[in-house]
């Protein structure tokens, strides 16, 4: 099997980037469809009309629905046509990113990725999450390519709230360890290949950057101010994490946390909490030295990500919903059967329990 890397063609990061839209669209189109929510248009709309004026590419503006389902999708096709427009840019959160760019697959037209949050490491990659316009996941659609442009104005993205940031870490805090096991099992990665040195240095760099700037970022958003360590982070969360998840592979975090959305106590939790926590309870299941175990937890207890189920919302889980959790997550088609030994509910609920103790135990409450 073929070592296959994918990534966005360019990733543009700096403040005040957003400014700048007009004259990087103008590259890809003469007139774009933007989507956003309408929160966000009267946050940073009046930037954005600005940026056009000087642009030889002119802007529709329409108001996301909500949801990513195939009703959201047609309409927005429709508004394409009706309009003339030849570029889609998706400006906000992951449920945009997905529908602009299953629009723009449809319509077989460029799309940027502009992200107001750097919460999770989707806006890199070739995939939309399609569900239904209530709510309810559905399918993934798989794209034959990444996003022509993502931009992350750091501007707009320090003004956001701090946990959705140090969610995001939670999500990048997987990425190693994901990539690391399916080097170890041969796994076929969500690029369709087997991994490269280059996915597994950036990876392995995503980690390292989270250890040595995680900490001085969150303190630092916390005072509002866009320092070196949240600009390395927010590289972290989005492209090093973006690459490093979709040219390495995915393995036991993603899929724990999969199996953690049978839990409605847990709904109310971010993505990239919910994957700290399968971080935690991948390692145990590797049994991987003390050390490194102590590293990952102490540095979640340090960020404010969640350790135990009493952080997750589920203080008085039971043994049957442990279980149900590990079956879910063992689910044949989830990523879990990509670490490089047998796993079985079993191992997975032993795994969950001991995760949650001695995230209890690193937080003194044993």
């Amino acid at each position: 099997m073929a070592r296959i890397l994918i990534s966005p063609s360019k990733y543009i990061q700096g403040a005040g980037e957003m400014k700048k839209l007009g004259t990087y669209a103008q590259a890809y189109g003469k007139k774009a469809l933007i989507l956003i929510s309408k929160g966000g248009y009267k946050r940073i709309g009046a930037e954005l009309e600005e940026s056009f004026k000087q642009s030889e590419c002119s802007a529709e503006f329409d108001y996301f629905n909500g949801e990513c389902s195939k009703n959201e999708i047609n309409r927005l096709i429709e508004i394409m046509k009706e309009k003339e427009c030849d570029l889609v840019i998706g400006i906000g959160g992951g449920k945009i990113f997905d529908t602009a760019k299953a629009v723009a697959h449809y319509q077989k037209t460029p799309v940027l990725i502009c992200p107001t949050i750097a919460s999770t490491d989707a806006p890199c990659s070739a995939l939309s999450v399609i569900y239904t316009d209530e709510g309810v996941f559905e399918e993934y659609l798989f794209l034959p390519a990444n996003p022509n442009v993502v931009l992350m104005d750091t501007d707009i993205i320090t003004k956001s709230p701090v946990r959705l940031t140090v969610a995001g870490m939670g999500d990048a805090l997987a990425t190693y360890f994901e990539a690391r096991a399916c080097k170890r099992s041969g796994a076929t990665s969500c690029a369709g290949g087997k991994t490269t040195g280059a996915a597994m240095a950036l990876a392995k760099l995503c980690f390292d950057t989270l250890m040595e700037e995680g900490i001085k970022a969150k303190i630092a958003l916390e005072a509002g101010a866009c320092t070196e360590a949240v600009e390395k982070v927010i590289e972290a969360n989005t492209l090093l994490s973006g690459i490093g998840f979709e040219s390495a592979g995915l393995a036991g975090a993603h899929a724990i946390h999969n199996g953690m959305t049978v839990l409605e106590e847990c709904h109310h939790m971010y993505h990239g909490e919910k994957v700290a926590f399968g971080t935690i309870t991948q390692l145990v299941l590797e049994n991987v030295p003390q050390e490194e175990l102590e590293e990952v937890i102490d540095f979640c207890i340090e960020v404010g990500l969640p350790v135990t189920w009493k952080e997750l919302g589920a203080e008085h889980i039971t043994d049957e919903q442990i279980m149900e959790v590990a079956k879910a997550a063992c689910a044949e088609n989830d990523t879990l059967h990509n670490m490089p030994f047998e796993v079985t509910p079993e191992t997975v609920a032993a795994a969950l329990k001991a995760a949650d103790a001695y995230g209890r135990y690193y937080l003194g409450e044993e």
